[in-house]
């Protein structure tokens, strides 16, 4: 079995922005079954100029709250069940374009032209997307958008420019970046979503700053598969990275769309778009919204920017691999290694158990053992699930953090 570390590299994605009034559930519609694409091993770019999907969506959703909560307030819909309309298109992007920020970022670099032509290094400007989730300036975006940078800018769809810019965090086992405008207030807001309850099928909006030069550029599709694993690579082929638990969509992404919200047709965010494959066309990936809640709840707070983690390695369980191995769970997260006196050594789990939910979700469709931790905060108490054989466990574990 191939062995991933959970906590260490490979610790994927995690919940809801309230909105400042419960959204009205729709009358349901039947939905197709949607196109699922068979992905093997992709080779994806990541630029530096930021290539990756972004996207946006549809219906009534709400436009302004400051905080992130792990628990959908009481009445909250959850708009992964609900269909476009052909009027709402252009009123949900009329929403939540606002919020929907180009960010330029400025690096020095040296090569031998530099040093012929002026004795030293040139700067240079790469160009990426990103969302305002705060009134007062916090913005989701990609790690690799503002990878080097010397100086970030943040130009709204209004055209207002902002150029005192903190990178306060950035995930040390995704590639997602927090970003701070100094000084902001009463900026408009994305409303995130919750990534766990997807469907393979139901349609999403992507937006970005495509090419660089476009800004705020739509495309419309469909979440064509979950759970994916792949290795992007930047333009030269020089930077990889591993990327876990990915959402794929056929929605059309250019150049500079990285860090881009991809929404549901509710209006909420459910993933940051991040990767496009060169070699196929329809295939796109953007990272779970909810692996970042629980890193962004603790900077919106002003703590230090930490991810929770459980301290262990493991591999996911598939069918596939279950039935190879004879294992007595389908579905789960099986332990390869436990971080001596980590969490999850401290709560008593060993390798060899394999984990199946963590609170009360199952891994699988709603996410790997990544993702759902990434909800969390550190410090948390969660209770983990797990197989030992023919046994079913639990154990209260208290998360720890874990920082670039």
């Amino acid at each position: 079995m191939e062995n991933k570390t959970e906590d260490w590299r490979n610790y994927g994605n995690k919940n809801i922005m309230k909105k400042d009034e419960p959204a009205k559930a729709p009358e349901p519609r039947k939905r197709g079954n949607g196109g699922l694409i068979a992905l093997c091993f992709i080779s994806l770019l990541i630029g530096a100029a930021g290539i990756t999907l972004g996207l946006i969506a549809i219906l009534k959703g709400g436009n302004g709250a400051t905080t992130v909560s792990t628990v959908s307030a009481d009445g909250y819909y959850q708009g992964n069940s609900v269909e476009f309309e052909e009027t709402s298109i252009a009123n949900i992007v009329s929403k939540v374009t606002p919020a929907v920020v180009s960010i330029i970022s400025e690096s020095r670099a040296s090569s031998y032209y530099d040093l012929l032509r002026n004795g030293g290094s040139s700067t240079q400007q790469s160009a990426g997307t990103g969302m305002i989730v705060t009134k007062d300036g916090y913005v989701l975006t990609n790690k690799h958008v503002i990878d080097g940078a010397s100086k970030v800018q943040v130009i709204t769809d209004a055209g207002d420019t902002y150029t005192d810019v903190e990178i306060v965090g950035t995930d040390p086992l995704n590639d997602v970046a927090y970003l701070k405008i100094k000084g902001a207030k009463d900026l408009p807001t994305v409303t995130l979503g919750d990534s766990k309850t997807i469907a393979v099928g139901q349609p999403v909006l992507a937006i970005g700053n495509a090419l660089g030069a476009y800004q705020n550029t739509v495309t419309q599709g469909v979440i064509s598969g979950t759970g994916r694993s792949l290795e992007a690579t930047d333009s030269n082929g020089q930077n990889s990275e591993q990327l876990t638990d990915m959402l794929q969509t056929d929605a059309a992404i250019n150049p500079g769309n990285s860090g881009g919200p991809l929404v549901n047709a509710a209006g909420d965010v459910i993933g940051i778009n991040t990767a496009v494959s060169t070699s196929a066309n329809g295939l796109g990936f953007a990272i779970p919204i909810s692996a970042t809640k629980g890193m962004l709840n603790r900077i919106i707070a002003g703590k230090s920017a930490e991810r929770a983690v459980l301290n262990l390695s493991y591999t996911t369980v598939t069918a596939s691999l279950a039935k190879k191995n004879n294992l007595p769970v389908s579905k789960g997260a099986y332990v390869s290694k436990v971080i001596a006196g980590g969490p999850a050594d401290e709560a008593g789990i060993e390798k060899g158990d394999i984990i199946t939910k963590v609170g009360n979700i199952e891994i699988g469709r709603a996410g790997s053992i990544s993702t759902l931790v990434g909800e969390y905060q550190v410090g948390d108490k969660v209770e983990i699930t797990y197989r030992r054989g023919d046994d079913t466990k639990t154990a209260v574990v208290t998360l720890v953090g874990y920082e670039d």
